[in-house]
């Protein structure tokens, strides 16, 4: 299917400046939390990058998704968590700063991991002549333009005027949610008849996917001992998904709506599981522990 300017243009660049929002939460000094804090920073950026596909392709065997469906699982948990986690992990009383530190890291990072994730998606679950390749330079220099630059703006704008940043943050965010609601409506749309089945199959897998990472994330947290607001925040930076990313990456690098059924899904899913993890914060009093992620 031939996407129109709003996706193939518009939605690459609307991801640009939802990047530059994370980029005026950061200053140079945030960065030291991945030495001072190694232990809650290593966690949190495995459970994303590598633990999180892995779920994936077990559900993808154990629910039997089309090839299309599987492979948008795949996409969309090797995507890194999105900017509303950090808001999510503030409002929750979790750790901001490593908050903001996994949803950086893991975003450099899977610059590189992410097209490998997806090209061997595609060679295993779609025949030969449906499959769709991703090329992988153009999608590492895609990721690089989308995240790395924007974010260095960000931090640059908030280093040379902390009161715009803080102004301009609020706006971004905002805008985030408007692009990411627009986009799932333009993928509803551009399914047609097919979505509602396409739902019903893709549903339980994103509802699976989202609750197995917030279990990873707070459970496999605290088993490697960090305390309450540490393993919230993991737990939030796994449940709470780069959406847009997963939706730029399957609509316009691989030009494919039905892939991108799974993240649209997974992309109103996730807002649910945030509000009852919020709950849940108040409930066992997390904001009152403090933490010693080291």
């Amino acid at each position: 299917m031939e996407q129109g300017p709003l996706i193939g243009l518009g939605l690459p660049i609307a991801l640009f400046f939802i990047m530059i929002g994370m980029g005026l939460t950061l200053t140079v000094r945030d960065f030291r939390a991945v030495v001072l804090a190694p232990r809650a920073v290593i966690y949190g950026a495995v459970a994303q990058i590598l633990i999180m596909p892995v779920v994936a392709f077990g559900l993808v065997g154990l629910l039997g998704l089309a090839p299309a469906l599987a492979v948008g699982l795949v996409l969309i948990a090797a995507c890194p968590g999105g900017t509303t986690s950090n808001l999510f992990a503030f409002i929750g009383r979790g750790d901001l700063a490593l908050s903001i530190i996994l949803t950086v890291l893991a975003s450099l990072i899977t610059i590189g991991t992410l097209p490998l994730f997806i090209n061997f998606a595609m060679e295993r679950y779609m025949d030969a002549s449906a499959r769709v390749v991703l090329p992988v330079l153009r999608t590492v220099v895609t990721l690089v333009v989308i995240i790395l630059v924007p974010v260095a703006i960000g931090m640059a704008i908030r280093r040379i005027s902390p009161a715009v940043a803080t102004k301009m943050e609020k706006l971004v965010s905002v805008f985030g949610l408007v692009v990411l609601i627009g986009v799932i409506a333009a993928v509803v749309i551009s399914v047609g008849d097919q979505v509602g089945t396409l739902l019903r199959a893709a549903g339980p897998a994103a509802a699976l996917l989202n609750i197995a990472g917030i279990l990873i994330g707070y459970g496999g947290s605290r088993l490697v001992g960090l305390r309450r607001p540490a393993a919230f925040t993991v737990a939030v930076e796994l449940g709470i998904k780069n959406g847009t990313l997963g939706l730029m990456i399957a609509l316009t690098l691989l030009n494919s709506p039905e892939i991108s059924v799974p993240a649209a899904v997974y992309g109103l899913m996730m807002f649910a599981f945030g509000f009852l993890l919020l709950g849940a914060s108040r409930l066992m009093g997390i904001g009152g522990e403090k933490d010693a992620a080291a």
